[in-house]
């Protein structure tokens, strides 16, 4: 990888290299784009878990039109990383975000790189999680990605002390299919899904916080997101299965606070998924808020909110977060 002052130390795989040269390329253009962060860590110390196999090819995917936000997705995630984003003014939490993109790829600017910017600008030192999709092969199948977002949870809490914040103040944030290992994370950080590979894994692997941002939820006909079950579980899931990977049906009692975001006239993930989840919480009695805005579609992230109410969402998360001491 890059250390901090940009000199090349090692290389975390293809994608850092095509991270890398793409934003070299979008320096040529007149629309200047903000480089990419060069720390970035991978997420386990050898290969991920269950890699034996698995023959999936990792792709970087730029889907950027021109004169528009750079959009890019990696698709068929083979080393999963964690990138760093550092605040000027570190305020002594870290957020870890979890992109969407259907389980099919990670859309890393729009729901990863875009708003930890955000996020780092105040003050949260921020990861943005590259996971593993649950379609390419890996031996723990629907279990990969959570294997992933474990994992780096606590790598995340293991750089604490190295970047200037408290173990015991990290958030996740998930978004779509993200926000459905966000939602799986936190009701089953405790769930064995891996062996232990190195002293990383002896930290919790609990956020302390969540915030679910138009999340799948239910796997259940109705207000499934198709597309996310059909990756995760297959075509013809077992009632079994359909409940066990329901975030909603889940929740022991022991979840942080969580907060949830979606819109109304979301045509992609039903807002039902983020009201089953909310009242699953509060059955519980756990912390929890919810913010339903009348319009912004899905996916809005920090984009095209401008002129809608969605566009509180980033302070409301701010205002939720401090309350909660994160």
């Amino acid at each position: 990888m890059f250390n901090r002052r940009g000199t090349l130390a090692t290389l975390t795989g293809g994608l850092l290299t095509s991270l890398l040269a793409s934003a070299a390329a979008a320096q040529t253009k007149p629309a200047k784009a903000p480089m990419d962060p060069t720390e970035v860590l991978p997420l386990w110390p050898g290969d991920p878990p269950g890699s034996a196999g698995v023959t999936a090819v990792e792709t970087l995917i730029d889907r950027t039109v021109a004169g528009g936000l750079r959009d890019r997705a990696v698709t068929h995630t083979r080393k999963p990383t964690l990138t760093v984003f550092r605040p000027a003014k570190p305020n002594g939490a870290a957020v870890v975000l979890m992109p969407g993109g259907g389980y099919e790829r990670v859309v890393t600017d729009k729901e990863g790189f875009e708003t930890a910017r955000w996020l780092a600008d105040h003050g949260y030192t921020c990861f943005v999680l590259l996971y593993r999709l649950p379609g390419d092969g890996w031996g723990a199948g629907p279990d990969a990605p959570l294997q992933d977002a474990q994992r780096g949870l606590r790598l995340a809490r293991s750089k604490a002390k190295a970047l200037g914040f408290d173990p015991a103040r990290v958030a996740i944030m998930g978004f779509s299919a993200g926000g459905h290992l966000a939602a799986s994370l936190t009701v089953r950080f405790e769930a064995k899904v891996y062996d232990r590979a190195d002293a990383v894994d002896d930290l919790s692997a609990r956020p302390d916080l969540s915030c679910l941002m138009y999340p799948v939820v239910s796997m259940a006909d109705g207000p499934v997101h198709a597309g996310s079950r059909k990756q995760l579980l297959g075509a013809s899931p077992s009632p079994e299965q359909i409940t066990a990977y329901s975030p909603d049906q889940t929740v022991t009692g022991r979840e942080p606070p969580v907060i949830l975001v979606h819109a109304a006239d979301d045509k992609t993930v039903p807002v039902a998924n983020t009201i089953m989840m909310f009242t699953a919480l509060r059955a519980k009695a756990i912390p929890a808020e919810m913010h339903v805005f009348e319009e912004g579609g899905h996916g809005f992230g920090l984009r095209s909110i401008a002129g809608k109410t969605v566009a509180a969402w980033p302070d409301l998360f701010v205002a939720f977060a401090k309350r909660h001491g994160i």
